[in-house]
């Protein structure tokens, strides 16, 4: 298939996903979780591995069971670059062109035209575009989701989701529950057991890769709300700075950036005093 070819398949789409502003009113209106897929997802669902996550056949056939379901208590999340390519990068647009080029067909055979997808990069909301006059607006309105309400945080290890910038300062409260950097599905019993100890109204922010996925789906399924919110914070640390490329961010697990896996420990004391379990 040529690109050409590509953009005329995306045009006649039959598949509805809506954009960031459309996804981030839904989710505040209607306070569902939402799980979200990317290139990762996908290529766990095949069987491949992803930089922290290994193979494994129980994860492919959990997210494969949540892509291709149909329910009523929570959203799914699927790139939006499956209908279009608008307003990103030359180098974003390059990657999801090459990406949809191989995989596009792969995302159509799972999906159904029967639902409405939000589009997974509604954490996305700085870096892969051209225009970022409105990506202000997005953090605005995703962090209006959490205003005034009690906070889980679940992350992996040097996360550090929201420390050094006001992103959770308008929220309640802040708890975190520290969990694997990589391969978290393997404790996976243990951290959705922990998380289901909380209150109903407790608002889970999730980010741990994949796994962050079957866990916001299960949470809903239990009645609560879960944001499977994955790069959010490193996405809002580039934003502040006006970053023009991915840059590792100090103390901080940016793991697209070279050098940004390794990092030191945190003698923060907000962070610290927010700690209220680990499991690794």
């Amino acid at each position: 298939m040529t690109e050409e070819e590509l953009l005329n398949e995306m045009k006649n789409s039959r598949i509805k996903i809506l954009n960031i502003e459309e996804s981030l009113v839904k989710i505040k209106e209607e306070k569902k979780s939402i799980c979200r897929f990317g290139d990762g997802e996908l290529d766990l669902i095949n069987g491949k591995k992803i930089g922290f996550q290994e193979a494994n056949p129980q994860l492919a056939k959990r997210l494969e069971q949540i892509l291709k379901s149909n329910q009523d208590f929570c959203f799914i999340g699927v790139p939006d670059s499956i209908n279009n390519l608008d307003n990103l990068t030359a180098e974003s647009r390059k990657f999801w062109v090459d990406n949809m080029l191989n995989n596009r067909e792969i995302w159509i055979k799972y999906l159904r035209e029967d639902v409405i997808y939000l589009t997974a990069n509604l954490t996305r909301l700085y870096m892969r575009y051209e225009n970022k006059e409105n990506c202000g607006k997005y953090f605005s309105l995703l962090q209006s989701v959490w205003n005034q309400k009690d906070i889980v945080i679940c992350e992996g290890e040097q996360t550090r989701m929201g420390i050094g910038n006001d992103l959770l300062y308008n929220s309640k409260s802040v708890r975190r529950i520290i969990c694997p950097a990589a391969n978290a599905f393997n404790k996976y019993d243990e951290i959705l057991n922990r998380l289901k100890k909380e209150n109903k109204d407790t608002l889970f922010l999730i980010a741990l890769g994949p796994t962050a996925t079957v866990l916001a789906y299960d949470l809903a399924k239990e009645g609560y709300q879960a944001i499977d919110i994955g790069h959010f914070d490193i996405e809002y640390e580039w934003f502040l700075r006006g970053s023009t490329i991915k840059e590792k961010i100090d103390n901080k697990y940016t793991n697209e950036v070279k050098g940004g896996k390794i990092n030191e420990g945190t003698n923060d004391e907000r962070y610290l005093s927010e700690i209220v379990d680990k499991i690794l």
